[in-house]
């Protein structure tokens, strides 16, 4: 059985990225990470994932990226809750971040000497981050090679494994679903209440609703804000 890292915030598109690779007969080390983030709960949400889906191993590195602030998810900045506008990068994109997760990914797959590592990004239904895009991932997985040891040496070829890149929200409920995810495993929220509930608000909250509303299905989790989901 071949091996993969796969990159796991918890989150409704790494979840499905991470059952995915299962799905194609990889065996799954999850990779999460604990930068600062506001909405840490995210986590336990990754902890209960990878367990359900059977990762061989599950770590979180930790470091924090507030030291450098810069967005809405690690400074004392507000969450925008009116909905995400196409002609701008918005305040939650945190910068750099998955640049310094693949970076992470890169140094544990070497050591494990595994070649391939997956990635939930996604450029259809999404908030505008450039390090979503397929520019991106193809550019780091050429540096990638550049970098390592083992791939001056030879001895491997590294893939960023994106299956979710050009798929719609809508799309990963139904793939999501068929690979038989439990979505109540799963947290999307940026700005969740202390007790763990999601704001409904959020750019996040808004693209995990409209895809449940547009594939048909019911979001099992609860949401502090009720509204049309299909009219966002």
């Amino acid at each position: 059985m071949p091996s993969a890292i796969c990159l796991l915030s918890g989150g409704l598109d790494s979840t499905t990225c991470l059952a995915y690779a299962r799905k194609q007969g990889f065996d799954c080390f999850a990779l999460s990470f604990d930068y600062g983030q506001r909405h840490k709960i995210e986590l336990e949400a990754a902890r209960r994932v990878a367990e359900a889906l059977g990762a061989r191993e599950h770590r979180v590195v930790s470091f924090d990226l507030r030291s450098f602030g810069g967005s809405a998810l690690t400074a004392d900045i507000d969450v925008p809750k009116d909905g995400p506008d196409p002609q701008t990068i918005p305040i939650t994109y945190v910068p750099a971040r998955n640049t310094v997760f693949l970076a992470f990914a890169l140094a544990w797959a070497e050591v494990l000497e595994t070649t391939d590592i997956f990635i939930g990004v996604n450029a259809i239904d999404y908030s505008g981050y450039p390090d979503c895009r397929p520019e991106f991932i193809e550019a780091f997985e050429h540096m990638a090679n550049l970098a390592t040891k083992a791939g001056v040496e030879g001895r491997t070829h590294v893939r960023i494994r994106t299956p979710l890149i050009r798929m719609s929200k809508r799309e990963i409920i139904e793939l999501a679903r068929a690979l038989g995810v439990n979505f109540r495993l799963t947290h999307s929220c940026y700005d969740p209440e202390p007790s763990g509930r999601s704001c409904g608000l959020c750019d996040s909250c808004r693209l995990r609703r409209k895809g449940f509303a547009d594939a048909g299905m019911e979001d099992p989790l609860e949401y502090a804000a009720d509204y049309d989901a299909s009219a966002i």
